[in-house]
């Protein structure tokens, strides 16, 4: 793309003294007349190139910018293509691995090819399907298309269709951000809930508003919690709610204290360690606890009564 090509070309000239443009169509694997409509275009976007014809000329920018050439530091480059590599790790391609290639072919020793010991992975387990839905998702966006598709969440199952606006990686999973036109308001809605993705009609774009993915209009701490957790469940601890989420007690018990969304992922939560967790506060759910633990057990002492029949 002649975007692509451009950041590229730009890139070159901000880490080196000079290039040439026949250099730079080999990098770029474009004609040379290409390569000069590319650094008329730059000129005219206000970028200070010059060009120096001869043996030992050349294109850069200009003397008087040298300052420019700070922009991006090894640190900053290193950075932005540790990330260019994370997204193909998305897409299934090798789109961005090559336009990172190319941002580094024939640059000084001060531009990297990434710092090799940063590895993102942006996927997940369920990349087989999830990369298609944000290629179809990115290129309605980009079109300005409606997308409709079927969404499960907690309160059931509903046909929704929605005007895409952004894409969005947080709490490690995908997320789409757009005008929903069942409930007439912005939504973020979870890739992996999505199914039946269907691109629809052009949109005229609304003025959109950033998500708010601030923990507390997400997840707000409607449940305040306090539990006892056996110490062989401080790993977990750790992993979900982190350090400070518990205090060690003279017994070697962990005393547990967080905000829970709703009473239902709480219950499962607790319900999940088993024996190994002891629900404090707020008492009044404790005994939902114990109606939660006896359904299980019903469940499977009649599963072994039919069996036994």
């Amino acid at each position: 793309m002649k975007l692509d090509r451009m950041i590229g070309i730009l890139a070159i000239l901000l880490q080196q003294e000079k290039a040439t443009a026949p250099a730079l169509a080999e990098i770029f694997e474009v004609s040379r007349r290409t390569i000069n409509r590319d650094i008329e275009a730059l000129c005219m976007a206000g970028i200070p190139i010059a060009t120096q014809p001869g043996q030992n000329g050349g294109i850069s920018i200009m003397e008087g910018y040298k300052i420019d050439r700070t922009l991006l530091s090894k640190a900053d480059m290193q950075a932005i293509l540790a990330g260019l590599r994370s997204l193909d790790s998305v897409s299934g391609t090798n789109r961005y691995g090559q336009l990172m290639e190319k941002l580094s072919a024939g640059a000084s020793k001060r531009l990297l090819a990434g710092d090799s010991h940063i590895l993102i992975d942006l996927s997940s387990w369920y990349k087989a399907s999830l990369t298609p839905k944000i290629e179809q998702l990115h290129g309605a966006i980009l079109s300005q298309e409606t997308i409709s598709f079927t969404y499960y969440a907690p309160g059931g199952k509903t046909e929704r269709t929605i005007e895409p606006y952004d894409l969005v990686f947080q709490w490690a999973s995908w997320y789409v951000w757009g005008w929903c036109h069942y409930r007439q308001d912005f939504r973020l809605f979870k890739l992996n809930r999505m199914t039946d993705l269907r691109i629809g009609k052009y949109f005229e774009k609304r003025q959109a508003p950033l998500p708010d993915l601030s923990q507390e209009r997400v997840f707000p701490n409607v449940w305040q919690v306090k539990a006892r957790i056996h110490p062989d469940y401080q790993w977990r601890l750790v992993e979900e709610f982190g350090l400070d989420s518990f205090e060690a007690e003279e017994d070697g018990s962990l005393l547990f204290s967080f905000g829970f969304a709703d009473k239902r992922s709480l219950i499962c939560w607790i319900a999940s360690f088993g024996e190994g967790a002891e629900l404090l506060e707020p008492s009044e759910l404790r005994q939902e606890i114990v109606a939660f633990a006896e359904g299980i057990r019903n469940k499977y002492q009649e599963t072994y009564r039919k069996m036994e029949e």
